[in-house]
């Protein structure tokens, strides 16, 4: 593709630059992690930054320069089977807006730690590093490498994904151990698990959704009090009985996690004789809940 034709498939909507600045302030926040908390005590992050850091500590090379160097073959190779402008810009300006920050802040501030103590570095490191990811997320951007090989690798080998990324992370922290020590290679499988957590919680937000699925002979009644008790919508499945062939219609509805104890008190009251069974959700988009976006 012509770098003019591909100028011109980017999108200048308000929506986009919004996201562009999300990836910029995400990378930004990485950067400032492992300028903190993660090189100054050599803990090593998952994935291409992970490999960066240890040649950092070897040999001195820059973090950002050499994660940069790097995705490039990666880029190419998420280009040719992932595709798009869109991948490309937001995949770009994650790597070069990380790999800069990094390298401008440990020119400019040094390497002083903060704190001494590895499991401070390794929590708060973990923590914020996770806030940077999250944020990338949020702009619908990738980190870069990792996450274009954790792509390529659950569509063309059908590898899960928590198995690919697992692969992919583990394998710096995992040679962490042998050139430095087995104590701070544990730390930073610790702080990769962190900020995998803090992505999800900044990206998908705090709020633990429960997806309820209701069998009872008194529909109208539970639909009656659920709608009139929670304000929550519900809807009718047709089901059947497997053991008595007979039509049960399910009733299912969507509701927080404090909302739980209400729902089944109200089932309870409309139909003692109920069958309920509640389960996770990872995310509920729509009316009453988070608005439904592209």
């Amino acid at each position: 593709m012509k770098i003019k034709e591909f100028i011109k498939q980017i999108d200048f909507s308000w929506r986009s630059i919004s996201d562009y600045l999300l990836i910029i302030l995400g990378g930004f926040v990485q950067a400032l992690a492992l300028r903190t908390f993660l090189i100054p005590s050599q803990l090593v992050g998952g994935g291409i930054s992970g490999v960066a850091q240890l040649l950092h500590y070897l040999w001195r090379t820059p973090v950002g320069m050499i994660t940069l160097l790097a995705n490039i073959p990666l880029f190419v190779i998420g280009w040719r089977y992932l595709g798009g402008p869109r991948f490309a810009l937001r995949t770009i300006l994650s790597v070069v807006s990380f790999t800069v920050f990094t390298d401008i802040l440990i020119e400019l501030t040094g390497q002083a730690p903060i704190t001494d103590d590895i499991l401070l570095n390794s929590l708060y490191g973990g923590i914020i590093l996770g806030i940077g990811l999250g944020l990338v997320y949020l702009g619908r951007g990738t980190s870069g490498g990792t996450d274009i090989l954790t792509r390529i690798l659950n569509q063309r080998l059908g590898m899960s994904i928590s198995l690919a990324y697992m692969i992919t992370d583990s394998f710096a922290v995992l040679l962490a151990g042998f050139f430095f020590s087995w104590d701070k290679s544990l730390y930073g499988l610790i702080m990769i698990y962190l900020s995998g957590v803090a992505a999800d919680m900044v990206s998908q937000g705090t709020n633990v959704i429960r997806e309820a699925m209701i069998i009872t002979d008194e529909t109208e009644k539970v639909v009656t009090a659920i709608t009139q008790g929670l304000g929550r919508g519900t809807t009718i499945i047709n089901a059947k009985g497997g053991y008595t062939n007979k039509n049960r219609p399910i009733v299912f509805c969507v509701v927080t996690a404090g909302e739980v104890m209400r729902l089944k008190a109200i089932v309870h009251e409309a139909d003692p004789d109920a069958f309920m069974v509640v389960g996770h959700a990872n995310e509920a988009l729509g009316e009453g809940f988070k608005p439904l976006t592209e």
